[in-house]
This record gives C-alpha cells, sequence and structure tokens, in this order.
C-alpha cells in the first residue's frame, strides 16, 4: 500500500493533536527518534497548539520536521483536510501515523487521496459527538491498521465499534526503559533537595494535574501516613488542578510532607529519589510512566484501570487496587513504605520485566511491519 519502493528510506509522518505534553506525544516523539535513527525522513505534524507547544524541542531534537497546520479553534474545519493533502502532498508521505481521534479525522482521507498508507493509534479511550464517530468509522475504513496500545483499549473500540475487526490490532506501548536505570548519585542529589533522610520512604508520581489521573485519591489515601510515618510525598507534573491539589494538602495537614515539583525535564533524576512509585486515575491507556518506573526498580501500586493491570504483575512488580479505593491504595503503600525488602524484590523484578515486554526497538518494529516497510 505504500506507493512504490522508491529508496530505501521513506517518508513517515506524525499526526498529533499538538505539541503538547502527554503520554501519546511523548510516545511518538520515541518512535520519531527511532525511525530518524533507521534513515527515515520523518514529519511530526500539530493541528492544534493547545497552550505551550512543550514538546516541539524535543521532536526537533529527536531528527523530526516539525510542521503546523493549525484547525479553527471551534466546531468542524472542512478547510483543514485540504491544507493537509497539500502537505502530504509537497513533503511526499509515503506513511501517515495518526494518534488519537482528531488527527484520524482530519488526515486520513488526504493520506489516502494522494497514495499515502495511514495507521492509526488509539492511546485510550476517547469520547466524542456522535457525528464525530461516524466520521471516525469511515475513516477508519480506509487505514492500513486501527491500533490500540493494550486490550482494554481495544475492548474499548470494539465497544463503540469505530474500527473493523480485520484492521484491529494491539501493539503495547514501549519505551527507553534503558534510560531509566537508577543513577545512585541522582539519588542522593534529588533526595538531599527533597529532605529526605536515609530512612525516608519517597513515594511518587508523575503525570498531568487534571480530574481523570485523580491526584486528590493518592494524597489523601498518603496523608496519615505522611502525617505519622517517615514518608514523603513527590508529584510531578502540572494542569489545571494543581492549586487545588496544593489545597488539599494544606487542609489535610501535610503540605510539608509532600513536594509539588511542576513540570520537569530531568524525570530520571526524580525516578531515581523515590522508593515507590503511584497511580491513582480514573482511566488510562497503557501508560509508559510504569514500565519507567519499573526501569528504575520502582515497586509499583496502581489502580486497575485501562491497560494497567496488563503492566503490573500483581505481587511481583507491584500492586493494583480497585478504582477510588482509598483504603486499598493506603493499605498496598502502607506495607511497601514499611518493608524495604519487598521493595526490593519487586522493584528487581520489575527491572526485568520492563526490559523484556517494554523495549522501544519491539514497540518500533511492530509498527514498522504494519506501516509495510
Amino acid at each position: 500500500d505504500v506507493r512504490g519502493s522508491r529508496a530505501v528510506s521513506s517518508t513517515i509522518a506524525h499526526l498529533l493533536t499538538s505539541f503538547a505534553l502527554g503520554g501519546g506525544e511523548q510516545l511518538a516523539m520515541l518512535m520519531c527518534a527511532r525511525q530518524v535513527a533507521m534513515g527515515h525522513r520523518v514529519l511530526a505534524i500539530a493541528i492544534d497548539r493547545q497552550g505551550e507547544e512543550y514538546l516541539a524541542p524535543d521532536f526537533e531534537r529527536a531528527g523530526a520536521l516539525v510542521r503546523r497546520v493549525l484547525k479553527r479553534p471551534t466546531g468542524f474545519d472542512l478547510r483543514l483536510p485540504p491544507r493537509l493533502l497539500a502537505l502530504f502532498a509537497a513533503e511526499r508521505v509515503d506513511v501517515l501515523h495518526t494518534h488519537n481521534a482528531l488527527p484520524q479525522v482530519y488526515g486520513t482521507l488526504p493520506a489516502r487521496l494522494m497514495g499515502a498508507s495511514v495507521v492509526h493509534t488509539e492511546h485510550g479511550r476517547h469520547v466524542v459527538s456522535p457525528s464525530l464517530t461516524k466520521v471516525r468509522r469511515a475513516s477508519a475504513q480506509l487505514a492500513r491498521a486501527f491500533v490500540a496500545v493494550s486490550e482494554p483499549t481495544r475492548d474499548h473500540v470494539r465497544a463503540i465499534g469505530i474500527a473493523p475487526e480485520a484492521k484491529l490490532r494491539v501493539v503495547l506501548n514501549g519505551t527507553e526503559v534503558e534510560r531509566y536505570a537508577r543513577n545512585e548519585s541522582w539519588r542522593a542529589e534529588k533526595r538531599q533537595a527533597w529532605g529526605a533522610g536515609p530512612a525516608t520512604t519517597v513515594i511518587g508520581t508523575a503525570g498531568r494535574m487534571e480530574e481523570v489521573k485523580n491526584h486528590a485519591l493518592l494524597l489523601r489515601a498518603l496523608a496519615p501516613l505522611l502525617a505519622q510515618e517517615d514518608v514523603l510525598l513527590v508529584m510531578a507534573g502540572d494542569g489545571d488542578l494543581r492549586p487545588a491539589t496544593e489545597a488539599l494538602a494544606g487542609a489535610l495537614g501535610v503540605a510539608e510532607r509532600v513536594r509539588f515539583l511542576g513540570r520537569v525535564r530531568d524525570i530520571p533524576k526524580v525516578r531515581a529519589g523515590l522508593d515507590v512509585f503511584a497511580m491513582s486515575s480514573h482511566s488510562e491507556g497503557l501508560p509508559m510512566v510504569l514500565a519507567e518506573a519499573m526501569g528504575a526498580s520502582l515497586p509499583l501500586v496502581s489502580t486497575a484501570v485501562g491497560g494497567i493491570p496488563e503492566v503490573i504483575d500483581e505481587g511481583e512488580t507491584g500492586y493494583l487496587v480497585p478504582a477510588g479505593d482509598e483504603e486499598a491504595l493506603r493499605d498496598r503503600l502502607r506495607t511497601l513504605a514499611r518493608d524495604p525488602e519487598l521493595r526490593r524484590r519487586l522493584g528487581e523484578r520489575g527491572m526485568v520485566v520492563a526490559a523484556e515486554r517494554y523495549s522501544i526497538g519491539r514497540m518500533v518494529d511492530e509498527y514498522m511491519a504494519l506501516y509495510g516497510l
């Protein structure tokens, strides 16, 4: 389906909603870097600014050609598909990889009109209007493959009927696991900065501070431990709910035991300072922050939502708790806070599993096969 066999290298375009900081965007950036290293010409295209374009410089450093073809702020933009068609033709795109709903809707038909293959990735659950769902179903018929990042995400795609069964695939996310191997000098640096003593258990999380991530649940679950035991909570990330989360820490009387880091670029250093990694989300696709934490030899505790049960091997690399269950989350975190040997054992197993299951090379190879390259 790729146009001809013109050369060893091909032009691959990743169409994104924006360059904002998000899991799907970070995954696409890692793919771009690996595909450039393989000798391909790679574009990263955004159709919305969505505030700060945090990741645009990362795409450029990865070797991708960064482009913006912006849609109008409201309503369906009928002018955007022709503009994308013009860009795809000018850049001689061979394969278009769309990420999530809007890029699929706007990009699929233009790419097919100029002869490019299309592969789509659904990074999680995305609620759109009934009319847009109909467009998504039609677009999926034109794609070479429709990829879900986890089995639950695939089940959701099936339930809402937006992809033909014959084109539906599951490709587990991958990441640069080796980048997150624990570094003892980083660990000492961060723990000193946070005021953590040698015996302090530092529990951390990372992610956008918005409702779906449910940081408030994690904070409430940990409040008794923060108040009564030698435990510290580190929260990396920013978002609309950061002020409310900081206010909640104050209301619970534990603000002095919580470190709000905001957006950080040295996330491997942050993870090096942790003893446990936790997530308390309402909904997820297949969050790579967990695989990255495993690569840093951290035991995991998370709500059992989306693809997370596929990441955590219960009792071997961490623990799963029901979504919204404050008491269960507290119990698991308390157990790990009090048992350094258990943390070591789970963390060591997690590092092995991450290297075997979530390598970026494995993921890119699977996508390249779907591209037909």
